[in-house]
C-alpha cells in the first residue's frame, strides 16, 4: 500500500484535549457525552480515534450550505471527509484518524408541508441531519402525526418513508434526489448506508395520523438451578408473539442466560385484551419478575437478521444457539417485526430485511480498563458467536448499523445483492472517494491502520 497522509490545515481545530477531558470527567452514559464525543461507539477498538494519538482530530460545526460546500472542497488537499452527527454509530463510521470530521449536529431545521409527487400526496416533514429521532418524533406528535423511525408493519422501514434528499456532492453541488430526480442517488441513500455518497443536508419523509396503540412490558429471571425451565419459556414467548407481527405488532426483547426482558411489545390499533391473549402462554410460565436496564455504550456487538423460515422451521435450533451464545457471557436482544410489504418506490434496503422475523443483536461487555479482554470479546463475536446464527440463516444478512465491526464479507452481509449497484452509484457521485465511513459502500478502496491516515488499498 502507499500511504497518503493528509496535511494539517491551519483552519482545523485540534480536539484531543476536549475528548480526553470528556472521557475522564464524564460518565459514558450521560447525554452530554453521547451528543458531543466523536464516535463514543468506536471506543472499543485498540487505537480508537476517540483516544488521543499522535494525529489531531478535526471538526467543523456546519450550519450553512455555503460553509458546507467550502468544506467539501477539500479533496484538492488530499483529505478524506467523515460525516458525523452525534457519533451514534456502533461501527465507528463517524470518526477516523487523518480525516476531517464534518459535524452536522446543529443542523436541526424542521419544516412541515403538504407534499405532492407522482408517488405520494399527503403530509410530510423535512428536517436537517442534526435532528435526532426523539426530536423529530416530538415535533410530529405535536401535530398529531407519527413518523417511522425504525419499522412498521403497515408502513415499512424508515427508509421506505423517504420522499427526497438534499445532498452536497463531492463536486460542490447541492442537488435533490427523489424517485424521479437523480433517482440512482435516491435509491442508494434510501437503505444503502450513509456517509459515503455525499453530505445529506435535509431529508423529507412521510408522516401519518396517530392512532391508539396497545403496549406491554415483560421482565422475568430465574435461578440457575432452573435454567432448563427458563429456556422453555423464551421460545414460547417468541412463538406466541410472532403472529402479532402479521397484524402490525412489534416486540423488542433482550436475554441473558438467566433474565428475559421484553420492552416493549406494541400493537398499533390493538387493545389490552388482544395483548393479554397473546402473552398469556408466556405469563403462565413466568417464574418471577425483575427489573433490569442496560447501557448500550458498554457493549461490543454483532448482529444477524433471522428469516421467518428459520422461526417457523428451526425455532428450537435457534434458541439452542442463543443459549450457547449467552453461556459465553453475551447478552442477546431481538426485535420481532414484519416489514415484508414492498415499498411504493424501490430503494436500496438489503433484500433479506423483507423476509426477516427477528433482528438479533448479540453483545459482549466492554471493559474500560482491559483492552486485551475487549479484543478477545470482539474475536469471540466474529469467530464463534455470530457463526452459530449464520449457519442457521444462510443467505440472510445483518442490519448495517447494529453489526460486527469485523464482519467478514461485510459487503454481502450488510448490502446483499445491491452492493454492485451501490458501488457504481458511489463512483458516479464521488469518483475520488472523498467521503469515507468504515464498512460504507466503497470503503474497501482504503485501508485503515491504528493511528495513521488512510492508505490506498493495493
Amino acid at each position: 500500500m502507499v500511504a497518503r497522509p493528509s496535511p494539517v490545515l491551519g483552519v482545523l481545530l485540534s480536539i484531543v484535549s476536549r475528548v480526553l477531558a470528556a472521557l475522564l470527567s464524564t460518565p459514558p452514559s450521560t447525554p452530554e457525552l453521547l451528543s458531543t464525543l466523536p464516535s463514543i461507539y468506536y471506543k472499543c477498538f485498540p487505537g480508537d480515534s476517540c483516544w488521543p494519538t499522535k494525529q489531531e482530530r478535526n471538526a467543523f460545526n456546519v450550519s450553512l450550505k455555503s460553509k458546507l460546500i467550502a468544506t467539501v472542497s477539500l479533496p484538492s488537499h488530499n483529505i478524506r471527509l467523515v460525516i458525523r452527527n452525534t457519533g451514534y454509530n456502533y461501527l465507528g463510521k463517524s470518526s477516523r484518524v487523518g480525516t476531517v470530521v464534518l459535524w452536522t449536529y446543529h443542523m436541526k431545521n424542521i419544516e412541515f408541508s403538504d407534499y405532492t409527487s407522482p408517488h405520494y400526496c399527503s403530509r410530510a416533514i423535512k428536517f436537517g441531519p442534526g435532528l435526532q429521532d426523539i426530536e423529530a418524533i416530538a415535533a410530529v406528535h405535536a401535530q398529531s402525526n407519527i413518523l417511522v423511525a425504525g419499522n412498521s408493519f403497515w408502513l415499512g422501514l424508515a427508509a421506505d418513508q423517504v420522499l427526497a434528499w438534499d445532498v452536497v456532492t463531492a463536486a460542490d453541488e447541492v442537488i435533490t434526489a427523489t424517485p424521479t430526480q437523480n433517482p440512482d442517488l435516491y435509491w442508494a441513500l434510501s437503505g444503502g448506508g450513509g456517509g459515503t455518497y455525499g453530505v445529506v443536508i435535509s431529508m423529507t419523509s412521510k408522516v401519518c395520523p396517530e392512532l391508539r396503540t396497545a403496549t406491554a412490558n415483560l421482565t422475568f429471571s430465574i435461578d440457575p438451578q432452573f435454567s432448563p425451565r427458563f429456556w422453555e419459556v423464551v421460545p414460547i414467548f417468541v412463538a406466541g408473539i410472532q403472529p402479532l407481527t402479521d397484524i402490525g405488532g412489534v416486540a423488542i426483547w433482550e436475554l441473558t442466560n438467566r433474565t428475559f426482558v421484553v420492552s416493549p411489545v406494541t400493537v398499533p390499533g390493538g387493545t389490552q385484551a388482544l395483548l393479554q391473549t397473546w402473552l398469556q402462554p408466556t405469563l403462565d410460565l413466568v417464574v418471577r419478575e425483575m427489573n433490569r436496564s442496560s447501557n448500550v455504550t458498554e457493549y461490543q456487538i454483532g448482529g444477524r437478521l433471522i428469516p421467518r423460515s428459520t422461526v417457523d422451521r428451526n425455532l428450537s435450533k435457534l434458541f439452542h444457539a442463543l443459549q450457547t451464545i449467552t453461556e459465553h457471557g453475551a447478552v442477546v436482544s431481538g426485535v420481532l417485526l414484519n416489514v415484508s410489504r414492498t415499498p411504493v418506490t424501490d430503494n436500496a434496503v438489503n433484500p433479506p430485511w423483507r423476509d426477516t422475523a427477528i433482528s438479533i443483536v448479540i453483545a459482549m461487555p466492554f471493559d474500560y480498563h482491559n483492552r486485551t479482554a475487549n479484543r478477545m470479546s470482539r474475536g469471540l463475536i466474529t469467530s464463534t458467536l455470530l457463526p452459530l446464527l449464520e449457519q442457521l440463516t444462510p443467505g440472510s444478512g445483518a442490519y448495517l448499523n447494529e453489526a460486527d465491526i469485523d464482519q467478514p464479507n461485510w459487503q454481502s452481509t450488510f448490502y446483499g445483492s445491491n452492493y454492485a449497484k451501490l458501488a457504481a452509484i458511489k463512483l458516479k457521485y464521488d469518483p475520488d472517494h472523498f467521503f469515507y465511513a468504515r464498512t460504507a459502500v466503497g470503503s474497501e478502496y482504503w485501508v485503515e491502520s491504528v493511528d495513521e491516515p488512510l492508505c490506498h488499498a493495493v
